[in-house]
C-alpha cells in the first residue's frame, strides 16, 4: 500500500490526488532553460508565477545535471539558491531544493525548505546525516554514474530490478537513521543513465514500482527521449510530449510530476481528475 501524504519539515503533502512540482533552475546552464531565471530576482518571479499557474511544491536547482554538466561549487551553488528559498519560503509557499551537497542541504532548510530532491539519492558523504537532521521531506533518485558521464553507455541486467533495488537500499539507509518512511518519495530517474528504450520501459512500467511502498515522482519534461521519439529538438518545445509523457505516469500510479509547464499539466491533470471523478460531476 503506497502512502498517501508527504511528511516534510512542517507540512504534509496530500497525495491521494498528483501533485505538481515545478522546476526553477537558477543556473546558466540548464539543458532546457539556462540562464532564463539566472538572477535571484527572476527566479523569485518564475517561482511565484509557477505556484499561480498551480505548482503544489517548488524546486529550486543552483547546478545542472543535464549529461556532460560540470559541478560548482558550495559556495556558488549557496549564492544561487538560498536567496530564492528563503523568498518563496517567506510567502508560504513549499519548497524543495534540488541539490546533492549537505552543506546546500543544511542552509536550504534553515531559510524554510521543505524537501530535499537528490538526484545522487544521499550517497555523497554527509549527506544522510543532513537530510536527517534537516528534518525535511527527501527524495531519492536512481542514476546510473554520474552526471558528466551517465549516458555514455548506460547498461543494464535488468532495468527494473535494478532501479527497484537501489531505491529499497538508498531508502532503508535514510529509514536506519530514524528517518520515517512517511518523509521518503522515490523517483526512477527518467534521463539518468538510461537509454530511450529503458526510459520508456520506466514509464510503461510505473505500477512495478509502487509495491516498494512508496510514492514516485516523475520527470520527463522537456527531456532529450521524447525528443528521440517524436523528433522535436529543441527542448522549450517538447510541451505537448512531456505533459503526456507525464499523464500517462499519473495514469500508471505516480505521484507527482516535475515540470517546467505546470499550466499545462495543471489543465491535463484536471480532465484526468474529470475522468477519475466523473461520479461526482452534474
Amino acid at each position: 500500500m503506497v502512502q498517501k501524504f508527504w511528511q516534510c519539515r512542517d507540512r504534509s503533502i496530500d497525495l491521494s490526488s498528483p501533485k505538481i512540482m515545478g522546476i526553477v533552475n537558477v543556473t546558466p546552464d540548464s539543458f532546457s532553460d539556462g540562464g532564463k531565471y539566472y538572477s535571484s530576482a527572476q527566479a523569485i518571479e518564475h517561482g511565484l508565477q509557477l505556484a499561480e499557474e498551480g505548482a503544489d511544491i517548488l524546486d529550486i536547482g543552483g547546478e545542472s545535471t543535464r549529461p556532460g554538466a560540470e559541478e560548482v561549487s558550495v559556495h556558488s551553488e549557496l549564492e544561487r539558491v538560498i536567496p530564492v528559498i528563503e523568498a518563496l519560503s517567506a510567502r508560504g509557499l513549499v519548497v524543495s531544493v534540488d541539490t546533492s551537497k549537505p552543506e546546500v542541504m543544511t542552509a536550504a532548510a534553515q531559510v524554510g525548505a521543505q524537501i530535499i530532491n537528490d538526484v545522487y539519492a544521499l550517497r555523497r558523504d554527509g549527506a544522510l546525516e543532513a537530510a536527517e537532521k534537516s528534518g525535511c521531506g527527501v527524495c531519492l533518485m536512481h542514476m546510473q554514474g554520474e552526471p558528466r558521464t551517465m549516458q555514455k553507455n548506460p547498461v543494464y541486467t535488468d532495468l527494473l530490478s535494478e532501479v527497484k533495488s537501489f531505491l529499497a537500499e538508498r531508502a532503508r539507509a535514510l529509514t536506519d537513521l530514524g528517518v520515517s518512511a512517511e518523509k521518503i518519495v522515490l523517483d526512477p530517474g527518467f534521463g539518468f543513465g538510461k537509454t530511450v528504450s529503458q526510459n520508456f520501459e520506466l514509464l510503461a512500467k510505473t505500477e512495478d514500482f509502487l509495491s516498494l511502498g512508496y510514492p514516485f515522482l516523475y520527470g520527463m519534461s522537456r527531456k532529450s527521449s521524447l525528443g528521440a521519439v517524436t523528433g522535436i529538438t529543441k527542448a522549450e518545445e517538447r510541451l505537448i510530449s512531456s505533459v503526456t509523457a507525464h499523464l500517462l505516469a499519473v495514469e500508471r500510479g505516480a505521484s507527482i510530476v516535475r515540470v517546467h509547464d505546470v499550466k499545462q499539466m495543471k489543465e491535463a491533470l484536471t480532465i484526468y481528475k474529470a475522468m477519475v471523478h466523473y461520479k461526482d460531476l452534474k
